[in-house]
């Protein structure tokens, strides 16, 4: 099953909406999915490495609007659900911490998190709750999320074919390690 799915999204890399696909999932993966883009973006660089900088910055601007998707989610929380369980709770010392906390470690916690397998949804919208101002939450994410995605696209363009070949040779490893990876960033997380 792993295998046809791999190429299967080897195929979609010569469509013309592949490029529209990576940048969905990336939008969704920063705001609403649990899967990276990570998953789409690989394949697709390793199908077309003349395109890999267009792919990951597609990939950059999908991961950076979907941020903002995820922030409008969390300031949205806040004003309504939010606000009433930290009011009825009485826990507004506790959120006050935890929004000054933000707030002076906020950009570290985004460069930190966007460049790990921690859902980078939950770094949106823990912005959002917080507050975080948008600017520095823009620029870090934009600085993280394309640093992440480019290197990607950089070393696959580089060693394009060894790496093709070590997957096509491992792919059932590969995809329990992504797997561990992912299930890891949401135990960490949970911890």
């Amino acid at each position: 099953m792993i295998r046809k799915l791999y190429d299967w999204v080897l195929a979609q890399a010569e469509k013309p909406y592949a490029a529209w696909v990576l940048f969905a999932l990336a939008v969704a993966e920063a705001s609403v999915f649990p899967l990276p883009p990570d998953l789409l973006l690989l394949p697709l660089v390793i199908a077309r490495r003349d395109h890999a900088w267009r792919l990951a910055a597609i990939c950059t601007a999908g991961s950076v609007l979907g941020g903002l998707i995820g922030y409008g989610i969390g300031a949205a929380a806040m004003a309504t659900l939010g606000q009433w369980v930290v009011n009825t709770y009485h826990l507004q010392d506790a959120f006050q911490k935890f929004h000054d906390g933000f707030n002076e470690y906020g950009v570290w916690i985004i460069v930190a998190k966007g460049l790990t397998p921690i859902p980078f949804k939950l770094v949106t919208i823990a912005s959002g709750v917080a507050g975080l101002n948008l600017a520095a939450f823009v620029a870090a994410a934009a600085a993280t999320r394309g640093a992440r995605f480019f290197l990607i696209a950089a070393l696959v363009r580089r060693y394009g074919e060894p790496i093709r070949t070590f997957i096509e040779k491992y792919l059932n490893w590969v995809a329990l390690g992504v797997l561990v990876a992912i299930l890891a960033g949401f135990w960490l997380v949970l911890r």
